[in-house]
Formats: C-alpha cells, structure tokens, sequence
C-alpha cells in the first residue's frame, strides 16, 4: 500500500512538473509573439501615450514570489537590454536622494540637447526597466543583500528612454507598485524593451505587474515618444518636431493605434497631456491587444 501511494505520488508530482513546464513554454510563447506584434506598431501623432496588453491584465503568476530577486535578463547580441523580471517586497523600497551620477550609455544613447518650443531640452534619459526606487537591498545580480542600494548603473536595467515616456508615463505605473510595497504587498513587476528589427532606441516599454493579493494588476505597452520629438529608432537620434503630438490619457478610443481615431483629432499640449495622464492614471490607457 505504502509503495503504491508513493508510486502514485511519484506520478502525480511528474504530470504536475511536466504541466508546469507546459504552461511556462506556452506563456514563454505567448510573450514572444506579444513581443513581435507589440515591434511592428508604429506609435501615430496625437495617440495616447500607452495601450493595454491582454486588456489591461498581468500574464504573471502571483504565486512565483518566494523571495526578494530581481531577474536580470542578458544582453542581447547587439548590447540592447531585454526583459528584467524583479520580486519586490517592502524592504526593496528606497529614495532617490543621494544617488550617484550615471555613467553607462545604452545603445541609442546620444544625450544630445534639442530646442522645443522655444525651450533648450534633454529628450533623453537613460531608463531604468526596474525603477531605481524599487531596487534596494540587492546586488547587481538582483540577488538579497540588506544595505545595498538601488540599482542605478547597472547595464542590464538602463535602456535609452524619452524623458516623458521615463518621467510622467512609466511613473503611473512604477507608483502603483511602489504604494502597494509600501502597504506591505508582494509584488512581481516586468519590464521588457520592446526593439523593432536591429534599432538600437526601444520602440516602447512592455510593462506588467501583479501583487500576491491581487490589488495590483496591469499589462501595459509604453510608447517610447516625446512630444514636440521625433526620433531615428534605429540610431536613436531625435529632432524636433512640432507635428509629433502626444494625446492626454482622457483622448482614448478603442480602435488599434490609427492616425484616424479621436485621440489623434485633437491634440493637446504637453502640459496638459502630463496633467491627465496623472489624474486619470492606467485605467484609461488605450486598448489596442485582447
């Protein structure tokens, strides 16, 4: 009896294995044609500033917590950033005063001052995938060690990012899991630069995150766009624009990413796109992928 329990223990535990590793090979699919559709949108003049993935919901399991970790994806052959996959917990939280200077340049990096508007601008920023605020005691290699500080020059979480993409779109998004470790909630958070062929500059910012108890959970596409900007992906370079136009988050439409839609009907101006983006946050991002 008791050699036959564990045989059929034994069995249970390989279907149960052999399932899981169905189920990730599947997701691990699924992310790599997301991933080819999400290279190939062209972000248009006067869209919202980002649309939703799998309408709006995480395809990470909460249960993948276990401990505080930040998976560090390589480097690709082209020295671009992948997907950085972190593990947060409370004690991952920190402030940005104090912080050192940057000196890694990501591929597509130029730092090269624009005029907008009359205005002597820096487009550029070199972007965390996982927010600086959000890494705290653990190495460089995302692994837990009390004491250490954020990750802030670490190459395989830099990528080339517009500064409004970085400081106003992204901010939504990084907030939300940042007030959820702060009430004492787990959270797993994603981030993949999303490259179009052999272009150097992301196109956008594939961002999700799910919390164990489920308060948090979004799955969203970043476009990689600065107003009165536009930019040569493929080396990174920007010049000023005036017909590149960014759409306040309350300009949404349900059509996928069509120069024809009311987003792009109206326009508005920067500040006023980052007034809205604040006060109507990731709830009213376009939907774009089901």
């Amino acid at each position: 009896m008791l050699t036959s329990g564990t045989d059929t223990t034994s069995s249970t535990t390989s279907q149960q294995s052999e399932s899981s590793r169905n189920q990730t090979t599947s997701t691990t699919g699924n992310a790599q044609q997301t991933y080819k559709q999400l290279a190939k949108m062209t972000y248009q003049s006067g869209s919202a500033a980002a649309i939703k993935v799998n309408s709006g919901k995480s395809t990470l399991a909460a249960s993948q917590w276990k401990n505080s970790k930040i998976d560090y994806g390589n480097l690709d052959s082209l020295n671009r950033t992948t997907t950085d996959t972190a593990y947060l917990s409370k004690a991952n939280l920190g402030r940005s005063e104090g912080r050192t200077a940057q000196t890694w340049s990501p591929t597509g990096w130029h730092n090269q001052p624009l005029t907008v508007n009359g205005k002597r601008v820096y487009p550029q920023n070199r972007g965390h995938l996982i927010a600086y605020t959000l890494s705290f005691n653990l190495t460089s290699n995302g692994q837990y060690r009390a004491g250490e500080d954020g990750s802030l020059d670490n190459p395989k979480n830099l990528a080339t990012q517009t500064a409004y993409s970085n400081q106003k779109t992204m901010q939504i998004y990084e907030d939300q899991v940042r007030t959820a470790l702060e009430q004492g909630k787990k959270v797993i958070y994603r981030v993949t630069t999303v490259f179009r062929g052999n272009e150097l500059m992301p196109r956008g910012y594939w961002s999700q995150a799910v919390s164990t108890d489920g308060s948090v959970n979004f799955n969203v596409y970043i476009w990689n766009v600065e107003p009165g900007v536009s930019f040569d992906y493929a080396t990174g370079r920007g010049k000023a624009d005036s017909t590149m136009q960014v759409a306040g988050a309350d300009k949404v439409s349900s059509s996928q990413n069509t120069s024809t839609s009311r987003s792009s009907q109206s326009t508005t101006t920067s500040k006023q796109v980052e007034r809205e983006l604040v006060k109507y946050g990731y709830k009213y991002v376009k939907k774009a992928l089901n």
